[in-house]
């Protein structure tokens, strides 16, 4: 091989090495403005979360909302923030009304019940909220004094 084709094809490789790793460079960028931006959006949709609860638990407080409605907000919005914030002994209200009420028709499919049994699941409804409300008010109430302490309640 002649020295003019060996440097011809060093020059290509050296070009070919510095392209990929301007590429990789370029990759690692999106990479981390994509990650940043993930963690943005984390950032933002647990500030939502936290806020939704706070209107959800003060609507509970001052019986602005139905028990059952209200607790299964609680528990989905903090499961959304820290999933173990519903393992709470002092926030387990919540789930203890979903517990004994997820097996209720909601939204169309309760549209569909008869008035019989539409009006079986309401008694058992207002069953589990008049035995639970104590409980789901004083949650509620405690969430509130956990988003007074801010963020550095969260664990």
């Amino acid at each position: 091989m002649n020295s003019i084709l060996a440097l011809i094809l060093l020059l290509t490789a050296v070009a070919i090495v510095v392209a990929l790793g301007v590429y990789a460079l370029t990759l690692r960028k999106e990479v981390k403005r994509r990650e940043a931006f993930r963690l943005e959006e984390d950032r933002r949709a647990q500030q939502n979360s936290l806020e939704n609860l706070d209107y959800v638990a003060s609507a509970l407080v001052q019986e602005q909302v139905d028990i059952t409605e209200g607790s299964w907000r609680c528990k989905v919005l903090l499961e959304i923030v820290d999933p173990s914030l519903t393992e709470r002994s002092e926030f387990q209200a919540f789930a203890e009304v979903y517990n004994r009420t997820r097996h209720l028709k909601t939204h169309s499919a309760r549209k569909q019940l008869t008035p019989r049994d539409r009006m079986r699941e309401d008694k058992e409804r207002l069953e589990v909220e008049s035995e639970m409300r104590p409980a789901v008010l004083e949650a509620a109430k405690a969430v509130l004094e956990w988003r007074a302490k801010g963020a550095s309640a969260l664990h």
